[in-house]
């Protein structure tokens, strides 16, 4: 069988799965990533599914199991850097699960069950209208709920893990586990999550507090964010986790990386540590930019660089 026979049977396969009675949601073949990222690169995705509900989840994920097919999950499309060859199998998103529900309130704070495919600033946006603290720093961060509490997304002391009680995943075979706050060993930028787990939804405390307060730290955080990061520019945030003691960006920046470019890939001036693509990046563009300010601290400081941001697909 040639190479093009045996990518159009693979595709027909794919279309069984995710255009049966059993699977609700929506599917893309051959969806170009870019369109999926907040870096605005990235290669086609063989398929890009995005179920409806937790039925058509487990569905996909035993469709795909029983034919060998590959499946990677995506959030918010933040933190991650898809290659221009693409991604092989299937693309999963729970973006269609974005429901916030208030299980319990009472005089000193609420209990939410929040889906993972919330956007995290629809959770930051709900905290502030209901007048609730615990997550005013995470104003301004990119991203899904089910990514946020993956990576314990964090800025200005503030961090997922601080209001997470418990976290639902599916794994692969279909199986739901509930992790309670301290099964998940929050680190930074980190949760033990296990490899194979899909975050479905999470169950947060949220502390009341002075609805105006609560307004005006998440504005005055927001503001400073603004002023020192690129915001509005097309990046994946940080890409270089803070060695001990030390912040990466600072590094970059005091090893004279800043306004380093490669191809349409460029260090963002406002902050070292944000890689901007200026509208005609490549993935190959951004690893080799990497690789150059990667290597130029190791020069300067003897300080090995590593990646706080994920890179997936095909070379």
């Amino acid at each position: 069988m040639t190479g093009s026979a045996a990518m159009t049977e693979h595709k027909n396969i794919l279309r069984e799965i995710m255009e049966a009675d059993d699977f609700k949601g929506d599917v893309l073949f051959d969806e170009p990533m870019k369109n999926r990222t907040t870096l605005r690169i990235g290669g086609p995705a063989d398929a890009f599914a995005i179920p409806d509900d937790p039925t058509s989840l487990k569905y996909l994920l035993a469709g795909a199991a029983a034919r060998g097919f590959p499946i990677m999950p995506v959030g918010g499309g933040s933190n991650l850097l898809v290659r221009d060859g693409g991604i092989a199998g299937i693309v999963l998103s729970v973006g269609a699960m974005d429901r916030i529900t208030i299980i319990e309130e009472k005089d000193e704070g609420i209990r939410l069950f929040v889906q993972a495919g919330s956007p995290l600033q629809k959770l930051v946006h709900f905290a502030k209208e209901q007048g609730c603290r615990g997550i005013e720093g995470l104003a301004g961060i990119p991203g899904s709920v089910g990514g946020a509490v993956k990576g314990n997304a964090g800025s200005f002391g503030y961090a997922a893990a601080d209001v997470i009680e418990s976290v639902t995943v599916i794994n692969r075979e279909g199986r739901l586990v509930v992790l309670k706050r301290e099964e998940l060993r929050f680190g930074y930028r980190s949760a033990d999550i296990p490899d194979d787990g899909i975050v479905l939804s999470a169950n947060v405390r949220l502390e009341k507090d002075d609805p105006s307060a609560v307004a005006e730290r998440m504005k005055g955080f927001l503001r400073e964010k603004r002023e020192k990061q690129p915001l509005s520019a097309w990046s994946a945030g940080c890409v270089f986790r803070n060695p001990e003691g030390a912040a990466a960006g600072k590094l970059i920046d005091e090893a004279r990386c800043k306004g380093m470019k490669r191809g349409g890939i460029e260090v963002s001036a406002l902050h070292a540590n944000f890689f901007i693509n200026r509208g005609d990046g490549t993935a190959a563009d951004f690893l080799a930019l990497m690789e150059d300010v990667r290597e130029r601290v190791k020069r300067v400081f003897g300080t090995e660089l590593e990646l706080e941001m994920r890179i997936a697909g095909r070379t």
